[in-house]
Formats: C-alpha cells, sequence, structure tokens
C-alpha cells in the first residue's frame, strides 16, 4: 500500500551543520520510480560513514542514513516485474542518505525509498535488527566491488550469477597470476589476499566473500579481536599494532604477497599495506581515498580506491570525490551482485557482523552517531529498532 501520511520522525541535516531529529520529515514522494521499492523501516544500522555527514557533506533538511530493513509497502513496475520483491515482504538493503539530490530519501526515518537492486529479502529466521547489521549495509555494497572489479578477483562458481555474468575487467599494468581452491591444480596454494581491518564490518564481509570465492585470506586485527577475525574465515591473523607487523606479514607469505584490500584507509594503513606487499609489487584497492604520498613511494603497486554507493545507479552531489554522476558499469555490476547476493542469502553462506542491539529509536541513533565518533564500541555494529 502506499504510504498515506505525508510526514514522518527521521533523522536529517540540521540548520546547525549536523544531523539533527525532526518529527516533521516529509514522506518520500509516493510516486514510485520504476525500480523503486518503499519500505516501512524497522530497523536500522550505523556506518562509519554516517558521522562524516558535516560540512558540504550535509544539506539541511536531507534525511540522512544508508543501512536498514523493514517490510515492503508498494513496489515500481520493474521493482514489481523482475525485483524478485513483493508487498509484505521483509526485506533488508542500502541507500544514498543525505544525497541533496534526493533529499527526502535516507535510512534513518520511518519510511523509505530503495532500488530494488540494493534490496534483498531476509531469511525468515533472521530479525529485522540482524538484517539491518548484515547485509543491509553499505559493506556489502563495497567489498564486492572492490574485491571483484578493482582487484580483479574472479569471483568463482560459488558466488553465481556474479561469477558468470561480470567477470573481473582486465585491468591496467603488470598482469599478476591468480590462483583460487575452484581452479588450483595441486601444484600451488591459492592466492594469498591481505585484508587490512578484518575486525571492521567491511572486513569481516571482505573475508568471507573471498573464502567463498576459494582465496586463502590473512588480516590484521587487533589480538582481542584475532578470533572473531578467524571465525569469519581468516587463516592467519596479524597484529596492525605491532611495528613488525608488516615484516611477519612478509615472511608468512614468503614475500609474495600480491593483493591487499585496505578496509580502514589512513595512511599509517596504506603504508602497513604497501610495506607487506612483496618485492614484485601488486594492487592495492582502499575504501576511500587513500595517501598519495604513500602511494607514490612504490611505482610497482598499482593503487585504486572504491565508492560503494556507485553500485545504485545514482548521481551523487556530495563534494569531490565522492560527488559523481551514475557509473553505468558499477549499475550493471549492482544488479547483478543483488541477484548474487540473495542467492547467498538463500543458501545460508554468509553471517552478519557482531551488533549490538538497542530498542531507543532514531534518538538513540542520534546518540550513537556520537558513540561513533568517540570511536566507542569499535568492531561492533549498533543496530536501533523503530
Amino acid at each position: 500500500m502506499a504510504i498515506a501520511i505525508k510526514t514522518q520522525t527521521a533523522l536529517i541535516g540540521g540548520e546547525n551543520g549536523d544531523i539533527i531529529l525532526s518529527e516533521t520529515v516529509p514522506c518520500p514522494p509516493k510516486e514510485l520510480e520504476d525500480v523503486q521499492v518503499a519500505v516501512e523501516v524497522k530497523a536500522i544500522a550505523l556506518n562509519p560513514v554516517d558521522t562524516k555527514m558535516v560540512g558540504g557533506y550535509l544539506t539541511p533538511g536531507a534525511v540522512s542514513g544508508c543501512e536498514f530493513a523493514g517490510i515492503v509497502t508498494e513496489l515500481g513496475a520493474i521493482a514489481a516485474k523482475d525485483g524478485g520483491l513483493k508487498v509484505g515482504d521483509r526485506v533488508a538493503g542500502v541507500v544514498m542518505g543525505m544525497n541533496p539530490l534526493r533529499p527526502r530519501i535516507g535510512a534513518f526515518s520511518q519510511y523509505t525509498v530503495s532500488s530494488a537492486y540494493g534490496t534483498v529479502r531476509i531469511p525468515d529466521d533472521w530479525t529485522f535488527e540482524k538484517a539491518a547489521a548484515g547485509v543491509g549495509g553499505v559493506a556489502w555494497a563495497t567489498v564486492p566491488w572492490a574485491l571483484f572489479h578493482s582487484l580483479g578477483l574472479p569471483s568463482g562458481p560459488l558466488l553465481e550469477p556474479l561469477n558468470s555474468q561480470m567477470p573481473p575487467p582486465d585491468l591496467p599494468g603488470f598482469k599478476i597470476p591468480i590462483i583460487s581452491s575452484h581452479t588450483a591444480d595441486g601444484t600451488k596454494p591459492p592466492t594469498t589476499v591481505l585484508v587490512s581491518g578484518g575486525a571492521s564490518f567491511t572486513g569481516t564481509c571482505a573475508i568471507q566473500l573471498l573464502k567463498l570465492a576459494g582465496f586463502t585470506v590473512i588480516a590484521t586485527c587487533s589480538p582481542k579481536t584475532s578470533d572473531l577475525v578467524k571465525s569469519f574465515g581468516a587463516d592467519a591473523t596479524f597484529d596492525y599494532s605491532s611495528p613488525t607487523c608488516a615484516a611477519d606479514i612478509k615472511t608468512y607469505t614468503r614475500n609474495c604477497l600480491r593483493l591487499a584490500l585496505d578496509c580502514i584507509t589512513t595512511a599509517d594503513t596504506t603504508r602497513l599495506c604497501y610495506s607487506a606487499l612483496g618485492r614484485a609489487g601488486g594492487r592495492y584497492v582502499a575504501l576511500d581515498p587513500y595517501s598519495s604520498a604513500v602511494s607514490a613511494t612504490r611505482s610497482i603497486v598499482h593503487a585504486d580506491w572504491v565508492f560503494g554507493m556507485d553500485l545504485l545507479g545514482e548521481d551523487v552531489g556530495w563534494p569531490a570525490p565522492h560527488g559523481r554522476n551514475a557509473d553505468p558499469v558499477a549499475t550493471e555490476f549492482g544488479v547483478v551482485w543483488n541477484k548474487t547476493l540473495q542467492s547467498l542469502l538463500d543458501r545460508g553462506l554468509v553471517r552478519p557482523h557482531p551488533q549490538i542491539i538497542r530498542a531507543t529509536g532514531l534518538a538513540g541513533a542520534l546518540e550513537g552517531i556520537q558513540e561513533i565518533r568517540a570511536k566507542k564500541n569499535a568492531g561492533q555494529k549498533l543496530v536501533y529498532t523503530l
């Protein structure tokens, strides 16, 4: 059914330059685009990007938030026909919150509108909270785009239809021989991939996808999160705070590491990844703009970074370097990835990141944003029921 009310409670950009709670926010447009899904939101999850909605990234009156779970209330024509969804479905998804080009759409609200290709049905035994903190997150758009496009990894037969329909591109520069457990002939082990920040939300997502794709995974994390990271599939972990971390990784990989995904992306983590990569160089992909000063230190390392929201197929009105026009290649990837993620969920092959669930609604989420800014509750997703 269509949304009957005209206003709702939501977290929006305030005139004071920060996010505020308002009870008189216009609901999303009633007329859906063909690929859109209207959702009554039941749970939301916080992401570090939510804490960065300040300065040029904040639009007064625009709804904030990216990660949600809820119930489908209406479908656009294409979403109803090809999206695999119906009214009443329990779903999770990601939206481009605080986008000045679509100011009435965000996750931190009672009602939202998402793309059918950014929305998945959640398993019957998953709660809304579990889903919002699991696959309803930015990580599940960003990480596959980084691994199976920018890093150039083949996704493998467990990740269908991505494996068949979107093979990795022919990347510029030197070629790296890549072996997965799906293609190994027994003479060489699967290629090793480093995940910097293995205990982060993006880190545990990356580890799971890399293992499904058939790769050996090593990760940096703190000693106290090592067991958690290994429980998601990491073959070995290394203490990022150790002065010998990069050297220890080089010893473990026999100075042959060629591939690194940086889920944290500070100058220090870029430097660590560059130092850990072997003598022959390789590829480094970050989830945010990386330090050009560090990347200039090794010309034999090809560096790139990704913006996961590209998969939603929207123009983004944020400042550079995040503002952009819709990328048709990313949009195509997103459509295929959405089907792949749905298949992984249906087969029970992925699980959510650790979470803290609070029944304090949007007001609690506003406080949670400040907690993340203060670096509290590291390694756990903050989830709020509405």
